[in-house]
């Protein structure tokens, strides 16, 4: 409660010390963050913004009319009390006997309600009566009424109940402005709990009214909530759609606020991206078509061109040397372009999602040694560990391409001996899948040709321009993987050498795709 300066003491004096923050260096200890939806931040705002502006004018509303309340009843008694010491005589010197009944007529004429009148005069002491209210004059105050000639105050709390302490000390007047203190010093307690009460039933208005208005608050928040959120929940939904292909979507613009520019952004962003999604499937369709097209016009004249230099090859020894190279060279290069033109139509239905598969059950070691045999590759060249009895329906065709290209590949690009594996395992997903390796005995695959090794027409040695493939052989050969349903990899051995891994997943029974 105040002191001789306004200050307030509980307990009757001033506190020991500021109570300091507990935990190592004085710090709260940290709170988890909690990430909340966007609905819940906008209401906690707005809440949060109620809740500062009805907790500061309640603060402030409670802090003046407290102010007003216990001002009004200290300036009463103080000066009630004053006037009562100036119109009171006291003989001196002070004696004891007589002075209590002096002490217990002042207390009754208290204002606002009546005091506990005390007096000290050196070692004599007496009071109004028998005083429930003792200790709560201070030393400071007894300091502050010595040091004062016109008398002081303190508002102190003993035992949970307020006081108002008023110290006056009585004094000869010398002139119009000089006074001599007497050493006669009056203490008059007053109780403050009719204040006290008054400040109590402020507080529990305040709180009282503070709930109902939040809750009122917390409509209005709702309603703004939802206001700004229909417009993100309609762009969400309307990017979800475009994300799902309907290049066609768009939002209905409201207003002419910030949410409003925002869905005309998008609106334009989205007609933007659908004109130019249709000008690149347009070019990508016509590039299709072009190449199936010109596969088309070429394989009739090359089927003409092809029985023709095999008759040039047959009577190539007849010729002369240089005609006879000539011929054999015009030969090798119209199988190439034949083999180019029927992987060009192989891309192309691919790319036109025509392409399908004809399965059948198979022994997979079977069908392997079948696709070395057609080829030719029986010699000490190519080594074969596949185990028999592994069935696994495939498409014949399709998987005869991938064993051919890979095997193929190995032996151009990498070096002999070409090991080829087969074996059946779980995947980490828990699927049974059979696997076949390629691996040569070359010097590996160089680590930033990895990542484009199944590209469409890449060569790994831009120099090689004039090579036996074509670049399209792994292309090919990753679009028939993926049309089983399996995966194919490319990496090195660790001693040297580059394997290629084939896995599809193991289907038996059925009728076929």
């Amino acid at each position: 409660m105040p002191g001789c300066d306004g200050t307030e003491y509980p307990g009757g004096g001033p506190p020991a010390g500021r109570r300091r923050r507990s935990g190592a260096g004085g710090r709260w200890p940290a709170r988890r963050a909690w990430a909340f939806g966007l609905r819940t931040r906008l209401v906690l705002a707005f809440l949060l913004v109620a809740v500062v502006s009805a907790g500061t004018t309640a603060a402030l509303t409670y802090r003046e009319a407290r102010s007003a309340l216990l001002k009004t009843a200290q300036d009463t008694a103080v000066s009630s009390f004053r006037d009562q010491v100036q119109q009171t005589g006291f003989p001196l010197p002070v004696r004891g006997e007589g002075m209590e009944e002096v002490l217990r007529d002042l207390a009754r004429k208290g204002k606002p309600r009546p005091w506990v009148v005390f007096a000290e005069y050196g070692s004599i002491r007496a009071s109004s009566g028998t005083s429930p209210v003792s200790g709560v004059i201070t030393p400071q105050l007894r300091r502050a009424a010595r040091a004062n000639p016109h008398g002081s105050f303190q508002r102190v709390v003993k035992d949970g109940v307020p006081y108002l302490t008023i110290a006056m000390p009585t004094v000869f007047r010398t002139g119009p402005q000089g006074v001599l203190p007497t050493g006669l010093i009056l203490y008059a307690v007053m109780r403050m709990t009719d204040e006290q009460i008054n400040v109590d039933a402020l507080t529990t208005a305040a709180r009282d009214g503070a709930l109902p208005g939040l809750a009122v608050a917390l409509l209005p928040g709702l309603l703004a909530a939802r206001s700004v959120l229909r417009p993100v929940r309609e762009l969400r939904q309307a990017a979800r759609s475009m994300g799902s292909g309907r290049l066609d979507t768009r939002i209905r613009v409201r207003g002419r606020d910030e949410l409003a520019d925002l869905a005309r952004t998008f609106n334009e962003s989205a007609g933007k991206l659908e004109h130019s999604v249709r000008e690149l499937r347009q070019a990508e369709a016509r590039a299709h078509r072009f190449a199936s097209d010109v596969s088309h016009e070429l394989r009739t004249p090359l089927a003409g061109m092809l029985a023709v230099t095999e008759v040039l090859d047959e009577d190539a020894g007849l010729l002369d040397p240089d005609t006879a190279r000539a011929v054999r060279l015009i030969s090798s290069e119209t199988g190439k372009l034949a083999v180019l033109v029927e992987d060009l139509m192989e891309i192309s239905r691919f790319d036109a999602r025509a392409a399908e598969l004809n399965t059948d059950e198979l022994d997979a070691a079977e069908a392997i040694r079948k696709t070395l045999h057609n080829r030719h590759w029986t010699d000490g060249r190519i080594r074969a560990e596949l185990p028999d009895g592994i069935r696994v329906r495939l498409d014949p065709r399709r998987f005869d391409i991938v064993i051919a290209n890979l095997v193929g590949n190995a032996l151009r690009h990498g070096g002999a001996p070409v090991t080829v594996r087969l074996r059946s395992e779980m995947s980490s997903d828990g699927v049974p899948v059979l696997v076949t390796e390629v691996a040569d005995s070359g010097p590996g695959i160089r680590p930033e040709v990895l990542p484009h090794i199944f590209d469409r027409f890449y060569k790994a040695d831009a120099a090689r321009t004039r090579s036996a493939g074509s670049g399209l052989g792994l292309a090919i050969t990753l679009e028939n993987v993926r049309l089983h349903g399996g995966t194919v990899r490319a990496g090195n051995l660790p001693g040297g050498g580059s394997v290629f891994t084939v896995e599809i997943p193991l289907r038996t029974g059925g009728n076929g795709a």
